[in-house]
């Protein structure tokens, strides 16, 4: 074997790893955009958090805001409502979790429900989880809560399903207090 052989065989190595690593690069300069096209658009990622300022809900009211393009209910809870939410934690839930994604995988008591530690503020997606209906609230249906007239689901007053087809607790979004006036929803 002379020494030119033995040369041989490395340079055709190197030739086959720099073709193969040019290749893979060009390949993932070529993908690339087909991926990175699939990430949300700026206006998108702007609006997955808001702000929403409760200065003006009174207790025993509800406000209404849209995120992500669904109803979110931020409710300001009376004494009442509080202590019938507790109540009806011994109660047999057709859903036994929070379906808050702020304390996920907890029970659905009344307390991993609340944003607060009080209980008093409470905040939902307002879509039914049968069909994607907006229930109705203001203490309505059999449990003093929220009713989906469209199918008969009624929500207790943390908003569990008691009765009726939806098979899951309203859900709790990602929120937190920013300061003692403002909810940061996202």
């Amino acid at each position: 074997m002379s020494h030119a052989e033995d040369h041989e065989g490395t340079r055709r190595d190197f030739l086959y790893y720099a073709t193969a690593g040019a290749g893979a690069v060009a390949t993932g300069a070529a993908v690339w955009p087909l991926v990175n096209q699939m990430n949300p658009s700026a206006d998108v990622q702007a609006l997955s958090s808001i702000r929403v300022d409760v200065s003006g809900v009174e207790t025993g009211t509800q406000l209404t805001v849209k995120w992500l393009g669904k109803p979110v209910f931020i409710r300001r809870r009376t004494e009442e409502e509080i202590a019938q939410g507790r109540a009806d934690d011994s109660a047999t839930l057709i859903d036994p979790l929070s379906q808050n994604a702020n304390k996920p995988d907890t029970d659905a008591s009344d307390a991993n429900r609340t944003l607060d530690e009080a209980g008093e503020w409470l905040v939902m997606i307002g879509v039914c989880t049968h069909l994607g209906c907006v229930p109705i609230g203001n203490g309505a249906g059999d449990f003093g809560g929220w009713f989906c007239p469209c199918h008969g689901s009624h929500y207790d007053t943390a908003g569990r399903i008691r009765k009726g087809p939806a098979p899951r607790n309203l859900d709790v979004p990602v929120a937190a207090f920013e300061d003692a006036t403002t909810i940061k929803l996202g």
